[in-house]
Parts: structure tokens; sequence; C-alpha cells
């Protein structure tokens, strides 16, 4: 039986999961500009967005971070998404920012499949991770993704374009909300150009861990009428 198809972001109080853009390589890159305000300020909500995420044990050990951290509900949340996924799918633009950021061991230690225009050869990593480069669109990288992952599910990592994508081609089974109490007034929204017409959501689970709330959604196509 194949898996579940979802995605699981962490989003502000006002709708946003990631601040307003600035380029990556002023963030991660080898000309690094950490003083710039945008970027100070781009980091700081960022680490705002994601305070439950960052003292997390699980989270500290799949980056090597270091040993220790929190071992609460947040922490389990975390341990059973990645546990859950056998392969993974993103865009080009969060390959690119993670390719700068990541640590040598990429932390997904599963199949990764990369929808991208550009041809690459599959990027293979310590740990298990392997970048595949899909050039023929969101549907053969879901394909691809679906038989590396066998039983467990396939997660639509990002960035919000690509998720939307796969949402709005109804080829999303399910997704969580991590639901950050955080306000950014600007930056990157997931929704904005949803297919409402054609997606119906119904609730499934609703999680308040003292910090955030997760909020988990199937995914169905709405009746017409």
């Amino acid at each position: 039986m194949a898996g579940t198809v979802f995605f699981h972001v962490t989003m502000s109080l006002d709708g946003f999961i990631a601040p307003a853009e600035v380029p990556v390589e002023d963030m991660f890159g080898p000309e690094r500009k950490p003083d710039d305000p945008a970027v100070r300020r781009w980091m700081a909500q960022w680490g705002e967005l994601h305070q439950t995420t960052f003292p997390q044990r699980f989270f500290r050990e799949n980056l090597k971070l270091g040993e220790g951290g929190a071992e609460n509900r947040d922490n389990e949340i975390s341990q059973a998404t990645f546990e859950r996924t056998g392969a993974s799918v993103m865009g080009k633009r969060m390959f690119d920012g993670g390719e700068l950021a990541w640590p040598e061991e990429a932390p997904f230690h599963t199949p990764v499949f990369v929808v991208t225009h550009t041809e690459r050869e599959p990027w293979e990593r310590p740990g298990g991770t392997t970048f595949h480069f899909v050039n023929d669109g969101i549907e053969s990288a879901l394909k691809q993704a679906r038989e590396a992952a066998g039983e467990r599910d396939v997660r639509i990592a990002g960035g919000a374009t690509t998720i939307l994508e796969y949402l709005n081609a109804g080829l999303i089974d399910e997704f969580t909300i991590t639901v950050s109490p955080v306000l950014f007034g600007t930056g990157t929204r997931l929704f904005d150009e949803v297919n409402a017409d054609r997606i119906a959501l119904e609730p499934r689970d609703t999680e308040f861990t003292g910090r955030v709330t997760y909020l988990t959604y199937a995914v169905h196509e709405r009746e017409a009428g």
C-alpha cells in the first residue's frame, strides 16, 4: 500500500511560513553578510518562528548541533514526522538554500527528489541522503518519491511554491500547520493562490503543546454544486 503524501510547515499567526525574502547567498553563501540589517531581521524572525524547534533534542542531534535538548511533546512530534517519511520532494529554491546551509550529512537520511529545470547527476551525501534532480514535472517527482518510500509516507518539504503546486494539483492527502505565536506583517504566504474551488479540508487533529498549536487536515476534492 502506498503511503500518505503530506506536508508539515510552521506558520506565523498572520499566515507567513517565512520572513520577507533576502538572497540565500547573503545568509549562507561564501560572501555572507551577517551584519546586513535585512539579513539580521530575517534570521531573528526565522528563529522566532521556529522557537520550539531549535531547542529540541531530536532536531539538535539530526543536524549535528550537539547533544542534549528538550525532550517534550514538540520533540516527539518532530521525531514522528521524520520517522514516517520515506522520501521527500522539494523545489529548486529550497534545495539551493539548503545546499549552502545544511551540514555535510544532510538531515533527511532518505531519498530527496528536487523539482528543477537544471540537469544534474544524483548527489549522494553521508548518512543516507541522496538528492535526485527531476526535470519533467511535479507528478514525475512524486511518482519517483513514492517508489523510493515504499509503504512509508512522502513529504512535500517545500518551499511554498512547490507545496502549493502539489496542493492545487490534488496530490496532497494531508497536511499539518504548526501555528507559532508570532506576527510578521510581510513574508512568504502559503495559501495566497490556493485553488479554493477544488480543495475541501477535513479537520483531523488539533494539539496545543504549551507554545505552539498543531492543526492537521485531510485534503479532499471539493464536490461540485
